[in-house]
């Protein structure tokens, strides 16, 4: 019979937490006893610093040249993402035999240890949360009275960054890190192995159901151990390590749940950091990865982006060997596939397929095999076409967890098939315990059980992704450590270090009745990344674009034998920008000011090399002579567009120049008709077209309003720029609703529950207000070929807006070229078009497709995607007829009942408090079409107008000497869009890239004006090949699925 009164479950928990505490008691509890011995005397340490100036980050080499001052523990450096060398040499103490020594270093800020000869050793983080990492290892036995001496670099941020009061609020620039401890130490492993099991038990005790013996079980032997355990007794150590023993040692039954345990680091190619801070968070956290890889040989850790490989190959070689001599081991495994982790929303189709075929180019090239798993834990939606982009890369699993964060409805699934839109599937998981950053503890294996949502099923496993991540660090000694206790205890799942290849092929395996998931895996959070930072998405745009057109003009120069070089080493760079900016913290706006100072740069080289090249291109193609000495001029015109156009064109205006139809206010450029010019292909301009039109005109009514006219439509606005009007004129129907109107500009709070720059809650729509009213509107040009009005508006006390409207003679297109100075705070502007158009969905383009997404409320997860994803249009149909609201470089649309949205700009405050702030320039367009969605011209017509014609002007014998000529021509089939033409990755051959673009079956005929020897379907790596049967005279005959791309490879004669 007990002498003791029962005490309550709560106070023997809260006791039991206290006995491991840093913060309580920790003079007399088991903290207390972690080491033997300990130094800080500058008798055995000795430090000497080297301030770097100026906030550079300097090389080793560099460093170590440097003239280095005496330092001190307790000194404090900074400001903000300044650095600092340390040269540290330490003596052990003489009677420290046989013992382990620890050199332990807080700054509160993140180092990395170095060798005298410039190898990165271990990563540090300073601090006491759960990615401390506060120990670097001598000697694991001391001989007494040894030296060391080592370099290490000090890094003035934390492992998020420098926030101010948050991590995610922006940096402040003069935080500065005290030197809070240096010391050697003996570790007292016996306690160590303690603590481990201590945890484990007293995790075990809280997390499991309290009403089972097992938690009863655990919670009394946590309460026995702290019993046992004297301060002053080292053998009570060990009487409580039976303890512990003694609880641990039961195991499972054999149809326990079982968990891959894969080691991971998570490592943000960018976000509270610079690009510059993440190549080193690479050298700091994977030197630490494969130090522990020497230490526990059943270790396996995985890590995605060949970026961060490339950065740790070019600034780290060293390093970067030991990492393949692990992956050659079996250890450090390479996953992912791609560059970077990039935003699954906002890329095209062809920015997907490049993220795959140089990241694992890649990896093959330098670790001998291409990856299975295409990894992506942490993005902000996932679309509908990458299950045929991750097979076409030839991976065959995907990983994520990031739909575990939705915040109105839980994704049903576990472990599943992901249907993409062409019916391609792939097996997916999502870790059941909803975190790549797993700690290794009983809650996590608890949740993981909980949260499988196969059970019926019989699906039996589940990964485990455990380290700490997005700043770094990866795994900790202490995480295995509690690994190895965790393997099979009763009352949890088993636990096995595995790899993530094994674990998916297991799955394939023996999960034979699992269900799949249809379309796009829309993400019910972060929607407000699809409009911040306006600026960076107009340049992922624009570059995307650009890099188009160059490589399929230098393609043709190629095919054309004009020029032999192709620039492959230039466009290669450029692509790797491209790439790098579309990492899913920085194209989607959530990322600190000076990451967009750095992707700015990168842009801006894009726009300059890229511009250079396309104009060297096209003088080669066009055979542009800059002697030419004709005074009299004229125009050839390039369209890199894959069918006929017949377009209105601005063109400079230049002495010998034959008079044009219609010259721009300025009088320096002015109007032609540059008419059926053919797809992929040149031709000169007749100027005299320009003379040969139904004129577009411009007036303003009696009552005050203004009217664009051509002979498709007729556009009327009132005073304030609104469109109240739209009448197709060949139908005689009218667009907008009586008593809406549309180009209605909106400003609504935007005031998100936590995460500034990522999310738009669904309540914005409640507090809206309509702005711009009271500008003025005046009529700019008046035809023939162009006809324009002006419109200038106050949205506040702070932004104003200067808008074009414009029309032409050839055309049923509204275009709305749109400048606005932006000042405000969490304001998010909208511009909405109500249409006379009954649709319980609208169409949005996806990559290589479309998406239809409903326009009602009626279920949670259609409310859920009030604000959506489109790249250049959105579309509104019903049977017969439609609208489709066209962009130049926005990507958030919102579509209720027949009012659609086109989101322009956003202005949070967090982590970049300037976000948006300044002049932004950006188009839309409304295109009006008969027939449904599936009948009409919309993506031609929003290629358009995103891919303007090319125009030079030449000599006018260079000119007339252009007729019509086309590279290559896709016929038979109007749904399919031949997107890309480029050189292969390791020949001369060319590569084009096709898609069928409406959901539909179709057989195109391919013909060129070249001479093909062989004609190849290949894949995205272009590494696989089926023979396709081409004629010189008849072409290939190309057979596409619904919404099939489709990779072919040409041999050249």
């Amino acid at each position: 019979m007990s002498s003791y009164p029962r005490v309550t479950r709560n106070i023997t928990i809260e006791r039991c937490e206290k006995f491991l505490s840093r913060d309580f008691f920790s003079d007399v509890n088991l903290y207390s006893k972690l080491y033997k011995n300990r130094t800080g005397s500058e008798e055995y340490i000795k430090l000497s610093v080297y301030n770097v100036p100026d906030l550079k980050r300097i090389t080793f080499e560099e460093a170590v040249k440097a003239d280095y001052k005496p330092a001190k523990c307790g000194d404090t450096f900074g400001p903000s993402w300044s650095t600092h060398w340390f040269h540290i040499t330490v003596r052990v103490l003489d009677d420290w035999i046989n013992e382990e020594v620890q050199f332990l270093w807080d700054s509160s800020s993140e180092g990395m240890i170095w060798t005298k000869d410039g190898t990165p050793l271990q990563g540090l983080t300073g601090g006491y949360g759960n990615d401390r990492r506060a120990e670097y290892v001598l000697t694991r036995s001391s001989n007494g009275g040894e030296q060391f001496e080592f370099y290490l670099e000090m890094a003035c941020n934390g492992m998020f960054g420098n926030g101010i009061g948050s991590d995610i609020n922006p940096p402040d620039p003069n935080r500065y890190y005290t030197l809070s401890q240096v010391e050697l130490a003996i570790p007292n492993q016996s306690v160590w192995q303690l603590m481990y099991d201590f945890q484990i038990i007293l995790d075990m005790a809280k997390e499991i159901p309290h009403d089972t013996m097992r938690s009863a079980q655990a919670l009394n032997a946590a309460n026995k151990i702290v019993n046992t355990f004297q301060p002053s007794d080292n053998n009570s150590i060990q009487e409580a390590l039976k303890i512990s023993n003694e609880f641990l040692k039961h195991k499972n039954g054999s149809t326990q749940y079982t968990l891959t345990a894969v080691g991971h680091c998570h490592i943000d190619t960018a976000w509270l950091w610079p690009y510059d801070e993440t190549k080193r968070k690479v050298a700091r956290s994977w030197s630490t990865q494969v130090g522990l890889m020497d230490l526990y040989p059943e270790y396996k850790f995985v890590c995605s982006q060949a970026q961060q490989f490339e950065w740790l190959k070019e600034y780290y070689p060293k390093l970067f060997k030991k990492v393949q001599d692990k992956s050659a081991n079996d250890q450090f495994l390479p996953i992912g596939g791609t560059w970077v982790e990039m935003d699954c929303n906002i890329p095209s189709g062809e920015a997907f397929c490049r993220q795959f075929l140089y990241g694992q180019r890649f990896f093959e090239k330098n670790f001998g095999h291409k990856c299975k798993v295409f990894w992506l834990p942490d993005t902000f939606g996932y679309s509908a076409q990458l299950p045929q982009i991750i097979i076409a890369a030839d991976l065959q699993y995907f990983f994520t967890q990031k739909l575990s964060w939705n915040n109105i409805n839980k994704f049903p699934n576990t472990t599943f098939y992901w249907v993409g839109l062409d019916g391609s599937k792939v097996l997916t998981h999502m870790c059941p315990s909803e975190t790549y950053v797993a700690q290794c503890k009983p809650d996590e294996l608890i949740r993981s059980v909980r949260n499988n949502r196969d059970k019926e099923l019989n699906n039996n496993e589940g990964l485990l992704v455990f380290g700490n991540g997005d700043g770094g660090g990866g795994p900790l000694a202490s995480m295995i450590e509690r690994l190895r206790r965790l393997k099979d205890i009763d009352g949890l799942a088993k636990v096995n270090m595995g790899s993530a290849d094994e674990f998916y092929e297991r799955l394939e395996k023996n999960s034979s009745e699992l269900v799949s998931w249809k379309g796009e895996l829309y993400f019910e959070l972060h929607r407000g990344t699809y409009t911040s930072h306006g600026k960076i998405k107009r340049y992922n745009r624009k570059s995307e674009l650009l890099l188009r057109d160059v490589e399929m003009l230098h393609s043709f120069s190629l095919i054309d034998k004009h020029n032999r070089v192709y620039p492959k080493d230039q466009l290669d760079k450029m692509w790797k920008y491209v790439l790098l900016n579309q990492f899913h913290d920085v194209l989607p706006g959530s990322s600190i000011g000076i990451v967009y100072d750095d992707a700015n740069k990168f842009y801006q080289e894009v726009e300059n090399i890229g511009t250079k090249l396309l104009e060297d291109a096209l003088d080669t193609l066009l055979k542009i002579s800059v002697t030419a000495s004709s005074p009299n001029k004229g125009f050839v015109v390039f369209n890199t567009l894959g069918w006929h156009r017949t377009e209105i064109v601005k063109v400079p205006v230049c002495n010998g120049l034959d008079t044009l139809a219609q010259y721009a206010e300025d009088k320096k450029s002015g109007y032609v008709l540059v008419k059926d010019t053919v797809g992929m292909g040149s031709r000169n301009v007749n100027i005299r077209d320009s003379l040969d039109v139904t004129p577009v005109t411009a007036c303003k009514t009696d009552d005050d309003c203004y009217c664009l006219e051509n002979q498709f439509i007729t556009a009327k606005f009132n005073r304030h720029g609104h469109l109240f009007s739209l009448v197709d004129r060949k139908l005689n129907r009218e667009i907008i609703p009586s008593g809406q109107y549309g180009n209605l500009f909106k400003l609504y709070e935007d005031i998100p529950l936590f995460w500034d720059a990522w999310d738009v809650e669904i309540y914005h729509l409640q507090k809206g207000r309509d702005v711009g009213l009271g500008g003025t509107v005046k009529i700019i040009e008046q035809g023939p070929l162009r006809s324009a009005l002006s419109l200038e508006t106050n949205l506040s006390e702070t932004s104003k807006l200067c808008q074009t409207i414009v029309l032409t003679s050839v055309s049923p297109r509204l275009d709305f070229e749109t400048r606005v100075d932006w000042n405000e705070n969490r304001q998010f502007l909208k511009v909405e078009f109500p249409f006379d158009i009954y649709s319980d969905f609208a169409t949005y383009e996806t990559q290589f497709g479309f998406i239809q997404r409903p326009t009602h409320y009626n279920t949670s997860w259609d409310t859920a995607k009030f604000e959506v994803c489109g790249h250049k249009f959105a579309d509104l149909s019903e049977y017969g007829y439609g609208v489709a609201l066209l962009n130049d470089c926005k990507y958030g649309y919102a579509t209720h009942g027949n009012v659609m949205r086109l989101s322009l700009l956003r202005s949070p405050k967090a982590p970049d408090k300037y976000c948006d702030i300044g002049v932004h320039e950006f188009k839309y367009a409304l295109l009006p079409h008969t027939g449904s969605f599936l009948e009409s011209n919309v993506v031609r017509e929003a290629y358009q107008f995103n891919v303007p014609l090319i125009v030079r002007a030449t000599s006018k014998e260079i000119a007339l000497s252009h007729g019509p000529k086309s590279y290559f021509t896709v016929e038979g089939a109007p749904n399919v869009i031949l997107d890309t033409v480029k050189r292969a990755e390791d020949s001369d051959e060319i590569v084009l890239r096709l898609y069928e673009a409406f959901g539909g079956h179709a057989t195109a005929k391919l013909q060129s004006s070249f001479s093909f020897e062989k004609l190849y379907e290949t894949n995205i790596l272009e590494d696989k090949q089926i023979k396709i049967d081409y004629h010189s005279t008849e072409g290939a005959i190309i057979k596409f699925k619904p919404f099939q791309f489709i990779t072919l490879k040409a041999t050249l004669r």
